[in-house]
């Protein structure tokens, strides 16, 4: 199964203000949202951000929750288009897995650790507040169970992973392993305490 790519967000109605670069105002809406989480950030918190009145966010966006689900969406098109770029470089599925995992720990550590996923903080968050944006949330996690899934399935065809190894529960182990890093990367983990940790989870696949 492949991992298909999120959506971008959809463009501005022809009503919406043009005088500004809704890509860049949506990215520095996500970056709110990443280091305070959807609950603690006000309209006030992106006003300042986005360098847009209130007034403006809600002409071009309506409301902070579908201001929230479009910088969502932003963030997981940037993030999968970064992602397809790291995998293209290898060509087994166990250099593809490595490169997975090295990609979610190359963000799990320094400032862009500290300012957390997204999709992490946004997991607990929305699982009792809104069912649509929880059910966006947990698609967003299927995805990159299913892109795990199909590289150890890739890896175990072309010899480079363990056929003695359950894929499914390989792929969700993994999966445990990169979102895992995320939420400890909020708390400052180090770049060469990160990467052991891939080079443990690597030795998964043997």
């Amino acid at each position: 199964m492949s991992l298909a790519p999120p959506s971008a967000p959809p463009r501005r109605s022809p009503g919406r203000p043009r005088e500004f670069d809704a890509d860049a105002a949506l990215n520095a809406a996500l970056l709110v949202f990443r280091q305070r989480g959807f609950h603690a950030t006000s309209v006030a918190d992106l006003s300042t951000a986005m360098a847009l009145t209130p007034g403006s966010i809600y002409k071009a966006f309506t409301d902070k929750r579908t201001l929230f689900a479009l910088a969502f969406q932003r963030y997981l098109h940037l993030r999968y288009a970064g992602l397809q770029e790291r995998l293209a470089e290898e060509t087994t599925g166990r250099g593809k897995l490595q490169a997975m995992l090295e990609h979610y720990a190359e963000v799990a550590h320094g400032l862009e650790g500290r300012r957390g996923c997204l999709v992490v903080g946004s997991a607990s968050q929305m699982a009792t507040f809104d069912a649509d944006l929880a059910d966006m949330v947990a698609t967003a996690l299927r995805r990159v169970d299913a892109k795990l899934l199909e590289l150890v399935r890739l890896g175990q065809a072309d010899g480079s992973v363990s056929l003695a190894v359950d894929p499914a529960a390989l792929a969700q182990t993994l999966l445990c392993v990169v979102q895992g890093l995320r939420v400890v990367g909020k708390v400052g983990m180090k770049r060469e305490d990160v990467m052991a940790v891939v080079r443990q989870a690597v030795r998964l696949l043997d």
